[in-house]
């Protein structure tokens, strides 16, 4: 049976984010791909009519505001919203400056929740939010601790909105991603990606689809909420933590 859902994803230029919504296409959902930059027009473009392309800055209400009006104008309604959209910046305790702690803080975690608020008037029973965590905000790891804590932060996100909207029949999950490669870890020397590689139980990096199989899986997973769902390659069972 094909999908009519109206997905909305964000951080959907690229990697996780533009597998999410190639998955959810192929299924037969109407797709509005939200990102900062011009690229996700061509991601967009490359799935036909029912993919809309808004740029977006998810952490600024007002464009967020002006996202979601288009996306109501064109498809009427939101049924699945992929909280995906995120920054790193890096930075031991005493180098990491104030404006890269806000930054992260604005985009990972203030901004799923702007994007939660102006979904929430538009879900109904069987809608689901689904937010993309991310293993450091389970376990420590030195120089992370904006990423870490914007994560951790989702985490909590989480669990307190599925609580609030399970008398609604919204579900509310977390999907945490292993190591992928995308343009988040290029800066990455050869030696570092190695040496990440070794941690991961069954000895590879994730592909975007695997991630976007279980988000697709997640989205209809009626009576799972408040779940933590990783898709990491057992790494974070190798650091003993079950979430």
């Amino acid at each position: 049976m094909e999908d009519s859902k109206v997905w909305v994803i964000t951080g959907a230029s690229r990697g996780i984010g533009a597998a999410i919504a190639r998955r959810a296409a192929q299924e037969g959902a109407r797709v509005a791909l939200l990102a900062r930059g011009n690229e996700v027009s061509a991601v967009a473009d490359s799935l036909g009519d029912q993919a809309i392309a808004i740029r977006t800055d998810v952490s600024d209400p007002t464009s967020v505001a002006d996202a979601f009006a288009q996306i109501i104008d064109r498809f009427g309604t939101v049924n699945v919203v992929v909280n995906n959209a995120g920054v790193h910046r890096g930075g031991r305790l005493k180098r990491l400056s104030r404006e890269h702690w806000q930054e992260v803080i604005d985009v990972n975690l203030s901004g799923a929740l702007t994007v939660a608020q102006a979904a929430a008037p538009y879900f109904e029973k069987g809608d689901s939010l689904i937010n993309i965590g991310a293993v450091v905000g389970f376990r420590g790891f030195p120089g992370d601790v904006a990423y870490a804590s914007s994560k951790a932060g989702l985490a909590g996100m989480t669990k307190a909105l599925a609580i609030e909207l399970a008398p609604k029949g919204i579900t509310v999950n977390l999907v945490i991603p292993g190591l992928v490669l995308t343009e988040m870890t290029q800066g990455l020397t050869e030696t570092a990606l190695e040496a990440m590689r070794k941690q991961i139980p069954v000895g590879r990096f994730a592909e975007p689809e695997e991630i976007a199989d279980v988000v697709y899986w997640v989205s209809n997973s009626r009576y799972m909420t408040g779940a933590v769902v990783p898709v990491e390659g057992g790494l974070m069972s190798s650091f003993g933590i079950t979430g």
